[in-house]
């Protein structure tokens, strides 16, 4: 039987990286770039080779190692695994990177700040507090070359070969024999003669004020630069003087540097070390100080490094609403932190957790979502958004909060491009159908309005004919101003999917009835509307040739690219945060309230119309919601059809205050009396122009967006306004497209017509012509 040796470097679980080693650390030391064979995780592997005739050097790479091996601090580098063997040994340790290579790679990047620099001096001192204070051990080593910093930019304090007892049982201090450290000695070790008092902290002392003057001004030439602090912080100058004083016995101890450094004004009291702090006794913190803290975070991490925000804020934050139920305060700072990551990254370690967070049923954390959906909707894929994502939000839709109904609402211009069939065409508009007739709060109504004609180009050819006309056909008739002037605005930013025929027939008989608006604002919309739409009739009219181009996206298929045309209409669908108005209305906070935002009731016939209610030019009560008024165009040119996917609907928003500070608004403290008569008005009325209930309980669509197709007949004999000659040219050879808007009927038929566009719900009268049957006589 035979028996093979083992080879136990083969067998090592971890190997080396086939580079030259990073080198620029004197003594016996390799340090490489390695990683674990089964994970391919990195790590740094220091390497020394047995070489024959280095017994004193041999014994000291060993005595590290056992170091290594022992000593276990958050600021001292951590041991993973090691190897001795007869030809080497070889230390596996997190993956760092010598201070020196550190610092210039930063320099070359932009610099370093000062206050990256304070929290890892603050790292290496209080590594040293442990060693001295708490193990009685000397380092021996401090300088340059001793210190290592991980991917999070921590300082990590290695180097440990020279490392002797302060308790003297294990022998005085190993002998170096490297000029190069032995450069770092306090004067007082080249008195022989042992009269010299000092502290057993008093050379490492020395050799941290070596350290500081060269993080600041480069590799140390001679012991004498120690005298000129070049370019060490003022705050920082007069600790550091001590630590290079010529009387070791006043050079202070570790921790009472630390106390010194961090007083008011010193040079670690900031809130990169407060956080820092914070960070390592996290997990004994009470609720309501972590609370705090991470409320704060989110302020301080733009000045933070940005390694330092990926690899040591963004775990603990993870860990806080994994384990430490965190909640909502965790959001922002999350996000914040996730613009730093790869995609790739971002994926693995934001996204799992935003899909949890979309099951909770915490109100504070479904709003902060909602409202911060712009930061991580580019990185959901749509599997994920219609199978875990959307079913929880639309929950938000029937949420008794308004506050969370409106937020939902916004969150459908980010969701709609990755939703599906069913719930884009479906579902999402079932509730939108709801939304807009039932709610009580017209900003809500007012957002669903101009939220449909933002997603309108999402939808499906069938959905898009059957729905647009007819809910921005409602939306005009709201007794919120706003939402009125939204779905004007609805009907012109989507132009170009509606044939002429819905154009001439249901669209400008609908902005016709607006330009007796109560509100300026209404008006001022539709009679820009009514010319757009004019005008786009009468160059077809002109060029029956243009038709098909006209309406080429009457009939296409759903196109994502079409939703940007309208891209500036409402500014809170990108925003993320808005009050309950959605920044399309505002407030004033004096005097008493107007009534011109209330719609006027029809007046019945036979009693004279009341003379108009003068304006009062005070403003009105801070509750009582007053749409902006659009800036007046006084010049149109005829191309204004093709300049209203411009149409500035931002121009409609007011900011007001942050949506968070209005926790409650089931009560009536934000609420005008206007507002509240005009949202009084909206419910009570149960005309068919506001009953939407039949959708409801026949799950019919028709009957949910659509106008009901019953009409009133005109009198016998009644003619088509285009059936006279009105004195013009006779017709024309070329193909006339509005032939087919009203086709000649039979004389039986001539009973039934009624005048287009024109129904019972929409309040159309018959219509009666004034002039005589017959030809009008031409003129002369």
């Amino acid at each position: 039987m035979w028996f093979f040796a083992r080879d136990p470097v083969r067998d090592f679980p971890f190997e080396l990286i086939p580079e030259p080693p990073e080198g620029g650390l004197p003594g016996p030391w390799a340090l490489h770039r390695g990683r674990k064979k089964a994970t391919g995780s990195p790590v740094s592997i220091f390497v020394y080779d047995v070489k024959p005739g280095a017994e004193e050097q041999t014994q000291v790479a060993k005595a590290a190692f056992k170091r290594f091996k022992t000593l276990r601090h958050p600021n001292i580098l951590a041991y993973i695994d090691g190897l001795e063997t007869e030809k080497c040994l070889h230390v596996v340790t997190e993956a760092v990177t010598p201070l020196g290579i550190y610092l210039k790679a930063r320099v070359e990047a932009g610099g370093l700040k000062e206050l990256e620099i304070s929290w890892g001096l603050h790292q290496i001192v209080k590594a040293l507090s442990f060693l001295v204070n708490d193990c009685s051990l000397i380092h021996n080593n401090v300088c340059m070359a001793a210190v290592f910093v991980d991917r999070a930019g921590e300082w990590k304090l290695g180097g440990l070969d020279y490392m002797y007892s302060a308790q003297g049982n294990g022998g005085g201090p190993p002998r170096k024999g490297i000029p190069e450290l032995e450069q770092y000695d306090p004067p007082e070790l080249a008195d022989s003669s042992g009269r010299v008092v000092r502290e057993k902290w008093s050379a490492d002392m020395w050799r941290l004020g070596c350290l500081i003057w060269e993080v600041f001004n480069g590799p140390l030439p001679r012991a004498a630069a120690l005298r000129n602090p070049g370019k060490i912080p003022k705050t920082l100058v007069p600790h550091y003087c001590e630590l290079v004083g010529a009387n070791p016995k006043v050079r202070p101890n570790p921790a009472r540097f630390l106390q010194n450094c961090q007083a008011p004004g010193g040079f670690m009291s900031n809130r990169f070390v407060e956080t820092n702090l914070f960070l390592e006794e996290i997990q004994i913190k009470e609720p309501a100080e972590k609370q705090k803290f991470f409320q704060e975070l989110s302020k301080s991490l733009d000045a933070f490094p940005e390694d330092f925000c990926r690899h040591k804020v963004l775990p603990q934050l993870l860990t806080a609403f994994e384990f430490g139920n965190a909640g909502a305060v965790v959001l922002t700072p999350l996000f914040k932190v996730g613009k730093f990551l790869s995609a790739e990254e971002y994926q693995q370690k934001i996204i799992p957790v935003v899909v949890k967070m979309f099951s909770s049923t915490d109100r504070a954390m479904r709003i902060r979502l909602l409202q911060q959906m712009e930061q991580f909707i580019q990185y959901l894929d749509e599997p994920t958004v219609n199978t875990q994502i959307f079913p929880h939000v639309v929950h938000g839709f029937l949420d008794t909060n308004p506050a969370i109904r409106e937020q939902t609402v916004k969150s459908m211009l980010l969701l709609a491009p990755k939703l599906n069939e069913a719930n884009l065409n479906v579902e999402l508009m079932k509730h939108f159908a709801r939304l807009q007739a039932k709610d009580e709060q017209g900003p809500i109504r007012c957002n669903t309005t101009v939220c449909l004609g933002k997603i309108g180009s999402y939808l499906s050819a069938s959905t898009r004919h059957r729905v647009l006309t007819s809910a921005f056909s409602r939306a005009t008739k709201d007794p919120f101003a706003a939402s009125r002037v939204a779905g004007v605005l609805g009907f012109a930013a989507t132009h170009n999917l509606y044939s002429m025929n819905d154009c001439a027939q249901k669209i400008l008989p609908v902005l016709c009835g607006l330009t007796v608006d109560p509100e300026k604002s209404v008006r001022d919309q539709a009679f820009k509307a009514i010319r757009s739409f004019l005008s786009k009739l009468e160059s077809v009219s002109e060029d029956p040739t243009q038709l098909e181009e006209v309406e080429k996206d009457v009939h296409a298929a759903s196109s994502p690219g079409m939703g940007g045309a309208a891209a500036s209409w409402a500014g809170w669908a990108v925003t993320g945060v808005s009050s309950l108005t959605s920044k399309l209305i505002r407030s004033h906070p004096t005097t008493a309230p107007t009534e011109t935002n209330i719609p006027q009731r029809p007046t019945p016939e036979g009693v004279p119309a009341p003379a108009p209610t003068p304006v009062p030019a005070t403003p009105t009560t801070s509750g009582h919601w007053e749409t902006q008024e659009e800036d007046k165009d006084t010049a149109e040119d005829s191309s204004a059809a093709d300049r209203w996917d411009d149409e500035d609907w931002g121009s409609l928003e007011e900011a007001e205050s942050v949506l968070a500070q209005q926790d409650d608004w089931s009560t009536g403290g934000q609420v005008s009396r206007a507002s509240q008569v005009s949202n009084s008005d909206h419910k009570s009325s149960k005309s068919p122009e506001s009953d939407w209930s039949s959708w409801e309980a026949e799950g019919s669509w028709e009957q949910g967006w659509q106008e009901p197709s019953s009409q009133e007949p005109p009198p016998d004999g009644t003619r088509l306004a285009s059936e006279y000659n009105w004195g013009g040219p006779e017709s024309s050879d070329k193909g006339d497209p509005f032939a087919t808007l009203f086709a000649r009927p039979s004389t039986q038929d001539r009973s039934r017509l009624s005048w287009p566009g024109r129904s019972a719900r929409s309040g159309g009268g018959r219509w009666r012509p004034n002039a005589p049957r017959g030809r009008w006589p031409r003129a002369p």
